[in-house]
């Protein structure tokens, strides 16, 4: 099959990429690398042993990606560019509304356009919010309560109606991802932060590698084991699997339209993942303990039933194997020579 996708050298999306092409679909990448780094494209390339299409442009940009549709003429899309970061998002919240709902919108009509018919849509398990109960149902009520989630919740509402209109052909699937981290197994991609890492792994992996002094753990007054925060950590791996068992199930025409929560079905404490990340580093990382951070959740894990039953897809790397894909990562990342491509 022929999948065009968008973001395909960011953390997620550079993932996907090698487990599309080892599944033998023909892929088209189209990135602006704001989130992402051009030597990742060639590190896709030495994991899957062969050359990647790339066309560097802006998904709002119509013209430029209408060109690109009507060349490569897909069979599917899966969409990942967007901009992540909650923290930002309430800082520049224009900005996000821009990128990641305009964006989603240009894609919808350029697809449209040239008779496109099926997506696999990047969405969040931020589009719940403070849970009612865990595990986390798709059928639990949604109240994002950031900007960044909002933006996620308009695109997976945008791509319903768009499912829905008359005379429509459209099918997608929504995928709500809980907490991806790990790296691919070969040290050559992972997880790229760009200054202070906004999610917890990579600063657990910059500490253990001498790069930040501590940890902080915000929260320890949680109604949870030990008293800090409670997720669902999924490896990056699996989670790519996953969007190419989507892609499937569309093309078998399963249903119209799939929400699905992509997780592993168990938490996770912070100090848990700081424990089990020691044991593979070798040595104590440290951290301290602080208050809880404004608009933080005690614990947020998912029911992955509905993925498992309908994708015949189940998360199956372990918190050991997150950890020790993630440290191998971090450990080239932290050589002199991590970000030239020609060096393994």
């Amino acid at each position: 099959m022929k999948v065009l996708v968008t973001g395909g050298a960011g953390f997620v999306g550079s993932h996907t990429v090698v487990e599309l092409v080892a599944a033998g679909h023909d892929v088209q990448v189209v990135e602006n690398f704001c989130n992402s780094e051009r030597w990742i494209v060639e590190r896709i390339e030495r994991i899957t042993g062969q050359p990647l299409a790339l066309d560097e442009l802006d998904i709002r940009d119509h013209a430029a990606l209408l060109a690109t549709l009507k060349r490569f003429q897909p069979d599917a899309v899966i969409h990942f560019a967007a901009l992540k970061s909650v923290s930002e998002s309430a800082e520049l919240p224009a900005r996000y509304y821009d990128v990641n709902v305009g964006g989603t919108a240009t894609l919808l009509e350029a697809m449209q356009e040239v008779g496109c018919a099926r997506i696999v849509f990047s969405s969040s398990a931020t589009v719940y919010g403070q849970p009612e109960a865990c595990p986390v149902p798709e059928s639990a009520p949604v109240n994002p309560g950031n900007p960044y989630g909002r933006t996620k919740l308009i695109g997976e509402w945008l791509i319903r109606d768009c499912v829905a209109a008359p005379g429509a052909s459209l099918s997608a699937a929504i995928l709500r991802y809980f907490n991806p981290v790990g790296a691919h197994p070969s040290g050559l991609i992972g997880e790229l932060p760009r200054g202070v890492p906004n999610n917890l792994a990579p600063y657990i992996t910059q500490t253990a590698a001498g790069q930040r002094d501590y940890i902080r753990v915000f929260g320890d007054d949680y109604a949870t084991p030990d008293g800090t925060g409670v997720r669902d950590y999924i490896h990056v791996v699996d989670l790519a699997k996953a969007h190419v068992a989507a892609l499937d199930a569309l093309v078998r025409n399963e249903a119209r339209e799939l929400t699905l929560n992509l997780g592993t079905g168990r938490g996770y404490s912070v100090l848990e993942l700081i424990e089990t990340f020691s044991s593979v580093v070798g040595h104590a990382i440290p951290y301290q303990r602080q208050g809880r951070r404004v608009g933080d959740i005690g614990e947020c894990w998912a029911d992955p039933s509905r993925a498992n039953h309908v994708l015949g897809w189940r998360a199956e790397k372990s918190l050991l194997d997150i950890c020790a894909d993630a440290w191998r990562w971090q450990q080239a990342c932290s050589g002199r020579d991590a970000l030239d491509p020609a060096v393994a």
